[in-house]
């Protein structure tokens, strides 16, 4: 898979940070891609520890946000389980708010949102889209799963700043890597099945190390998506930090066989008077031919 862009946009005081663990051999993104979209007013602020909650935890600085890329669509419901009977390898996301600005003390009732790309590189909501390469269609996964919902959900955050997804491992389309959305909001509320109101304090993206994805990617269903996979280092959005720049720490539910699944972990540190809706600056990646643009 080929082609390089580096698509960011960021606020004051901006969050998303990071907990410890997995550093992949990452690299920058095309200097060009770089330096088209990167926002003059970056500013730093701090993260906590992936077991760090309280007052007292050391923070470290934080990557830049990114944009929510082209397949975004408002309304995810508030669940823990976003599969809806998608197939792929089972994958739990572990992640924690904090408040980089009070200490990184937990942010308890935060909404984190995410949503990714299916086995085969479909989104929910534009599965006419084609994920490059060699793939079937998206008709022919044969699952029972909403076009519209699939892989997309919200989960409010516990006392200790804390949710958790059930998914599945996401697939990957010309010419991003394997990559996992996520907003995080505060001073909104549950309503309807959705979550209302408020702001949009972090829009990023959460990735994988190679290894993990081509062991991954070898298995059904993934292996009827073929063409040439985009590493880390070669993706348009990751920029080589690690855990600073999205990386997960992932952990083996199996050692020896990756059908089992993974449990991903990160935590991210935000200032809640700060707002990054991710739009406005491109789409996070270039989509594939047949993309949609505007509202689907």
């Amino acid at each position: 898979m080929t082609g390089n862009h580096k698509n960011t946009s960021i606020t004051r005081r901006h969050a998303l940070a990071v907990s410890g663990g997995t550093v992949a051999a990452g690299g920058l993104a095309l200097t060009g891609y770089q330096s088209a979209f990167a926002d003059t007013t970056t500013q730093t602020a701090a993260s906590a520890s992936s077991t760090a909650t309280s007052a007292g935890a050391a923070c470290m600085q934080l990557m830049s946000s990114v944009t929510e890329g082209p397949y975004y669509l408002d309304g995810a419901l508030v669940r823990k389980d976003i599969t809806e009977g998608k197939s792929g390898v089972p994958l739990t996301v572990s992640l924690t708010v904090v408040d980089a600005t009070d200490g990184c003390t937990p942010v308890k009732g935060a909404a984190v949102e995410i949503w990714h790309c299916d086995a085969w590189g479909y989104y929910s909501g534009y599965t006419t889209a084609s994920p490059g390469g060699s793939v079937p269609a998206e008709s022919e996964e044969g699952d029972s799963a909403d076009d519209n919902n699939y892989l997309r959900g919200y989960q409010i955050a516990n006392a200790h700043g804390v949710v958790k997804f059930e998914t599945i491992f996401p697939g990957w389309y010309i010419p991003r890597t394997c990559h996992i959305h996520v907003k995080v909001h505060t001073g909104g509320q549950k309503e309807d099945g959705t979550y209302e109101g408020g702001k949009v304090n972090y829009t990023g993206q959460l990735f994988f190390d190679d290894d993990t994805a081509e062991a991954i990617f070898a298995l059904e269903p993934y292996a009827k998506h073929t063409g040439t996979y985009t590493k880390l280092a070669d993706d348009m959005v990751y920029d080589g930090g690690g855990a600073s720049s999205g990386l997960l720490t992932l952990k083996a539910v199996h050692k020896k066989d990756p059908s089992k699944g993974y449990k991903g972990s990160l935590t991210l540190s935000i200032d809640p008077d700060a707002e990054n809706t991710g739009a406005g600056s491109g789409g996070g990646g270039t989509p594939p031919s047949d993309a949609p643009t505007g509202t689907p």
